[in-house]
């Protein structure tokens, strides 16, 4: 080739690594035969593959500064041989084949991380509320105590692999119109490990854990809702090899509440009662969520407020709805939310003849003896709305 290499690659002749590199993926998208079919561009990516073969090099291109033919006999090999598939990959991919930089990855660590693990936590409404610690089993993957996790049986060691001979893969050779195409694949024999365990220990079968149950205490913070997840670092299952644990993932389920529901950080509760106590108005003890963790909130603070005295006012209607502010769930971010209270005004079903004369006398004295009634839509429309308002001022 009497080009000179730099000038091939476009680069000046004091160009990093980087640069050459660089240079190289960015004329391998434009000419490589996969990509361009011309065979003119087939040719100068020949000779773009042989200019990077030598100048990523660092002894072939000190040689080639020195005035050597690095095509010649002095480096060994013929046009284009010794390639690496790993460059191609390089240019196209950004990081070479699996392994980097013209080498492969190596022998991979028998160590690596567990997985995380998820269990289901259900507590009560209060619970959720106002946070609690719970005792929780798991079961998961622990270190084996026996090899500490190395998964070898007691005073033995890993073997080198003899077939890739630690590196953990093996090279295959193809040869092309490029010349040698080399490609490295986990060795079959160590399964890329480099080393065979020869007597595994007989407690984890060489995978360096096993499964075990324990308890822990989970402590789940105030506001919480079903669906919230707790995490707990490194919690969960121990990586093969004695690696690094997972997390483990409290996944919260709110058990329903005979007296409240929940919508967001707001209660909801309903009190029903007799059509004289809704006209005459009165008052009643409403208790509160805190009545269920005991006298004590999330602080474990005493003379926390269980009940409140609820006043209903004469001449309360059915469904209508009073709130207290700030009776309602604590935010996980602060804050919370108000308690709705929804009265629901219950006729009498069964009245004996007494009470039957009472209300009819009631109801002439009143003039509703035979009530027409009031028929109205069920709702109307946004201009209807934006009428009423208008008329109303």
């Amino acid at each position: 080739m009497s080009q000179d290499l730099y000038e091939i690659l476009g680069v000046s002749r004091d160009a990093d690594g980087d640069a050459i590199k660089k240079a190289y993926r960015k004329l391998a998208r434009q000419l490589h035969p996969d990509v361009n079919p011309d065979p003119v561009a087939q040719e100068k990516f020949k000779d773009v593959s042989k200019a990077y073969e030598v100048l990523s090099d660092a002894q072939k291109r000190a040689a080639y500064d020195r005035g050597g033919d690095p095509f010649g006999g002095g480096f060994g090999a013929g046009a284009g041989q010794g390639f690496s598939f790993t460059d191609i990959m390089d240019a196209f991919f950004g990081g070479g084949a699996p392994g980097g930089q013209g080498g492969g990855r190596g022998p991979r660590s028998r160590q690596r991380r567990g997985q995380d693990a998820l269990i289901r936590l259900d507590v009560t409404l209060a619970e959720a509320a106002f946070g609690a610690t719970h005792e929780l089993k798991v079961d998961t993957a622990v270190g084996c105590d026996t090899c500490h996790g190395s998964g070898t049986a007691n005073g033995s060691e890993p073997v080198t692999c003899e077939t890739c001979h630690g590196a953990g893969e093996v090279a295959h050779v193809q040869r092309s119109f490029l010349g040698e195409i080399r490609t490295l694949r986990p060795c079959a024999a160590c399964r890329g490990f480099g080393t065979i365990i020869v007597d595994p220990c007989r407690e984890c079968s060489g995978d360096g854990r096993v499964r075990s149950r324990r308890t822990l205490n989970v402590k789940i913070p105030a506001g919480v809702d079903t669906g919230t997840r707790v995490q707990l670092s490194e919690q969960g299952e121990v990586g093969p090899g004695g690696g690094p644990a997972g997390d483990l993932y409290v996944e919260i389920h709110v058990e329903p509440h005979p007296t409240f529901t929940r919508h967001g950080n707001d209660l909801h509760c309903t009190v029903t009662l007799p059509m004289s106590a809704a006209a005459l108005g009165t008052t009643l003890t409403l208790p509160l969520l805190e009545a269920d963790v005991a006298g004590k909130d999330a602080a474990g603070d005493a003379d926390l407020q269980t009940e409140h005295v609820l006043d209903v006012r004469p001449g309360t209607q059915s469904g209508s709805e009073q709130v207290l502010r700030g009776f309602g769930v604590p935010g996980l971010r602060g804050g919370r939310g108000d308690l709705v209270v929804q009265v629901i005004v219950e006729t009498p079903s069964r009245l004996d003849p007494r009470q039957e004369e009472l209300l009819r006398e009631f109801a002439a004295i009143r003039g509703e003896e035979a009530p027409a009634g009031q028929v109205r839509a069920t709702s109307k429309s946004v201009f209807g709305r934006l009428r009423d308002a208008f008329q109303g001022n």
